[in-house]
């Protein structure tokens, strides 16, 4: 069990050491260090996916029911010589969560230093007064839930890593710092969305990034967390919006577009990697401006 960072009502000194900073470059690297990144199938997961096996990562892939991710996955493989898997997991079930998570590392060299805690929901139910209670408990266990119990088990995993150096197969740890955990947050976590009325996915992505904020403490002795909070993006996940209500949000971005995906990479790289070594408990905001006016 990790020694606690705090002791008599402050934190002890030389909590984290700093990683070599000879070459930016080398910060960036992820070559020979392990990811897994949940709903990885399609949008920003899958982006991700590709910019952290891009800069070396070996890569487990989570979906939930988009089976083209098995292709995607060995495309990735091939692209950067990395090994990618893809994993069909439901994070709103514990168990399975736990199961998946040691079966990736097991899987994928026997380490986990990355965990893109992404996988999510959207509110299409309007007004909550008159919403569903099925619906409520879909996004918050997904939304929430999903990402408290895939930080549980790969913090698991983290505090043995640095406690102990070694794999788990007993191997000396190469090149392992600190765990990374980056959890996808939304704007929706700062502001309240109109026109379309969303109560439950803002409260839970409001979670989403006091969550990080409090394991950032918890685990500052083995690993960081952090979370990326994106605008309104052109992924699938608004694809039940209609144009009119997508003309108003377009109204209210200083940049005056949605973002694409792949506008996110560089913030997940940067958190994801030893570059954002003494960064923790922090929310990247990536919205084109929304939340400034």
């Amino acid at each position: 069990m990790a020694a606690s960072p705090i002791q008599n009502g402050v934190f002890q000194h030389n909590n984290t050491t700093a990683p070599d900073g000879s070459s930016v470059f080398s910060l960036f690297s992820l070559k020979g260090k392990t990811a897994i990144i949940t709903g990885a199938g399609a949008g920003i997961g899958l982006q991700v996916a590709d910019a952290l096996a891009e800069a070396g990562a070996n890569i487990a892939l989570w979906y939930s029911s988009n089976n083209k991710t098995v292709d995607r996955a060995a495309e990735i493989a091939k692209k950067y010589g990395v090994t990618a898997k893809a994993y069909k997991v439901n994070v709103r079930d514990i168990k399975a969560v736990e199961e998946a998570v040691n079966l990736s590392v097991k899987e994928l060299n026997g380490r986990i230093d990355v965990f893109i805690a992404n996988a999510g929901i959207p509110w299409t139910q309007g007004a909550m007064v008159d919403g569903p209670k099925e619906h409520y408990l879909d996004v918050v266990n997904t939304d929430l839930d999903g990402t408290f119990y895939c930080a549980k088990y790969a913090a698991a995993h983290w505090r043995r890593q640095k406690e102990e150096g070694t794999d788990l197969n007993g191997n000396k740890l190469q090149n392992f710092t600190y765990g990374s955990f980056v959890a996808t947050a939304s704007m929706s976590g700062h502001i309240v969305n109109i026109p379309q009325l969303q109560a439950a996915y803002n409260a839970a992505k409001a979670g989403v990034i006091h969550l990080c904020k409090s394991l950032a403490v918890e685990w500052v002795k083995f690993a960081r967390a952090n979370s990326v909070s994106p605008g309104y993006m052109a992924t699938e996940i608004s694809n039940f919006v209609p144009q009119e209500t997508k003309n108003i949000w377009k109204d209210k971005i200083p940049m005056g577009r949605e973002g694409e995906a792949h506008e996110l990479k560089g913030a997940y790289l940067y958190l994801a990697s030893d570059a954002s070594s003494y960064t923790t408990g922090a929310d990247i905001v990536v919205d084109g401006g929304y939340c400034l006016p």
